[in-house]
């Protein structure tokens, strides 16, 4: 990518410059305070690592997914509206930077109430808010059907994926997740499955543009050419299955116990370091894709060579690092102990969601079947702390998410991490029949909640969006300031009632965990 003269620039090209650069570092940042803390749940819900080791390993992934980043980029690029089919080049900054503008601040304050939600489906709704209010006739329709399509498709997938896969595996394997006896005669079938689709998915789809995947790929073409060899999709995912199936088996005959303890745990790591790939070419290229896009149009003052300039690998490189910061702050901890507490197999979890959620999750677990729990009981790590789900469970939420992604980022569709893994987290948990005690209709409840929020995120970035696009529109630098002054008090005014929030919802559920002890402090004991 060419380098800009300053000097030359306009001062509303260059305002617009630098709010892009900005906004881009800071939401890269978001996303990683909140879509990126996804990526780590199941992982650290099981107690296999540490949330900081877990954090590092994903984001090394995060980073070689970033630069080895498919088509999707494109789609937020040219896809939703197309740059091209607007009257001037200032139109499509505006577009631009006002999707940053909303982005950061709707981010930022569903991160800070532990909310998961979809940097991918409010980019995709702030790009249709902005151009829409500034030009209509350049929204690509079409392509945005597509693109919303599916990640509803994708939501659905993973969830009805899940919970199949979870309840086969739980049946067979229950809670022996690291008996010598039980993994004999399940852990091939089960483990060599999960790695056979996370290998398939990952490398054969997800990876079709690297150079060695893509030979393998042609090789793989010319065989099914020729009409003596039929060499199918199912074909290679069982041939897969069943080498892996026999790998494990051998490991386990050799190693013993010490291969059954850490067969899921090592399968778990391996799905997130998947699922980590597969989201920096996913997710974040939705992120990078609005700032790097300005910086082509100002660096070429055109129109339609700007948006086919080539996203340079280091400037990707570049934003996985600063998701791997947005990772590590307080924020992503809420989120990342919040989606993990809705799907725990635990009888109290430290949950908000509000009155008519719980509510119509008490009347939707009226129609629960009385079949006893499969989960097995949450316990305590030598450390204290409560593991949430068990290594079983983390595979499958791994495997499947990661899959799903991987799929979407072949066909060069932008699908969202935090649904695919959400869907995933609550499709394993009613596998599990983890609403059958406990907490079960506050972490319903929250559910209920979390989906609704999603919708109401997309009505809330395409109008303020399409607000913001008018307002920079109209008054140029002056509008930016206005905008990005009001993000900042929007964040102040929620950042406080989200720390009061937090610090409630720690109280009650101390109190819900522990009620012999208000009791007694209720009688004056």
């Amino acid at each position: 990518m060419a380098m800009i003269d300053l000097q030359s620039l306009e001062p509303y090209h260059l305002a617009c410059l630098a709010i892009a650069v900005g906004m881009l570092v800071w939401d890269t940042v978001e996303v990683g305070r909140n879509d990126a803390a996804n990526l780590v749940n199941a992982v650290f819900g099981a107690r296999i690592l540490t949330r900081r080791r877990a954090i590092i390993l994903a984001g090394v992934a995060v980073v070689c997914g970033a630069v080895l980043s498919s088509d999707v980029i494109d789609t937020a690029r040219k896809g939703i509206f197309n740059p091209t089919a607007l009257d001037h080049l200032n139109t499509a900054l505006a577009i631009y930077v006002s999707v940053y503008i909303v982005d950061t601040v709707l981010l930022y304050s569903y991160s800070a109430f532990g909310m998961p939600i979809s940097t991918t489906a409010c980019l995709v709704f702030e790009l249709l808010g902005a151009s829409f209010a500034l030009q209509a006739s350049s929204v690509n329709w079409g392509k945005a059907g597509t693109v919303i399509s599916g990640i509803v498709c994708s939501i659905a997938l993973s969830g009805f994926a899940a919970f199949l896969i979870q309840r086969a595996a739980r049946g067979a394997i229950r809670g022996k997740t690291s008996s010598l006896g039980t993994l004999l005669l399940h852990g091939g079938w089960v483990g060599g499955g999960l790695a056979a689709g996370l290998v398939y998915f990952l490398l054969l789809k997800g990876m079709k543009h690297v150079p060695c995947v893509h030979s393998f790929n042609a090789w793989l073409s010319e065989l099914d050419d020729n009409a003596d060899v039929r060499i199918s999709s199912a074909v290679i995912v069982l041939t897969l299955w069943g080498l892996f199936a026999i790998s494990i088996h051998l490991a386990l005959v050799v190693f013993r116990k010490r291969a059954a303890r850490l067969l899921f745990p090592v399968l778990a790591m391996f799905g997130m370091m998947a699922m980590a790939f597969a989201f920096g070419q996913n997710d974040l290229a939705n992120c990078a894709s609005p700032g790097l896009s300005a910086f082509a149009l100002i660096s070429k003052q055109n129109l339609e060579i700007g948006t086919e300039v080539r996203i340079s690998s280091w400037m990707l490189f570049v934003c996985g690092f600063l998701l791997l910061v947005g990772m590590s702050s307080k924020n992503a901890e809420r989120v990342t102990k919040a989606a993990v507490s809705t799907g725990s197999m635990g009888d109290h979890v430290a949950l908000w969601a509000p009155q008519w959620c719980v509510r119509a999750a008490e009347y939707f677990l009226r129609f629960r079947s009385k079949a006893p729990a499969l989960a097995p009981r949450a316990s305590i790590t030598p450390a204290g702390k409560t593991m949430h789900y068990d290594s079983l469970r983390a595979c499958v939420i791994m495997s499947v998410s990661a899959s799903v992604i991987a799929t979407a980022s072949s066909l060069g569709l932008p699908v969202s991490t935090t649904y695919v893994a959400f869907a995933a987290v609550v499709a394993t948990g009613m596998a599990d029949r983890i609403f059958q005690r406990g907490d079960a209709a506050l972490k319903l409840g929250r559910a209920i909640w979390v989906v609704f929020s999603w919708f109401a995120s997309a009505a809330i970035a395409a109008i303020a969006a399409g607000l913001v696009a008018l307002t920079v529109h109209r008054f140029h630098i002056l509008g930016m300031v206005a905008c990005i002054l009001a993000n900042l008090a929007v964040r102040q005014i929620l950042k406080r009632r989200a720390d009061l929030q937090a610090q409630l919802v720690k109280e009650e559920a101390y109190e819900r965990a522990h009620p012999e002890r208000f009791a007694q402090e209720d009688e004056g004991v």
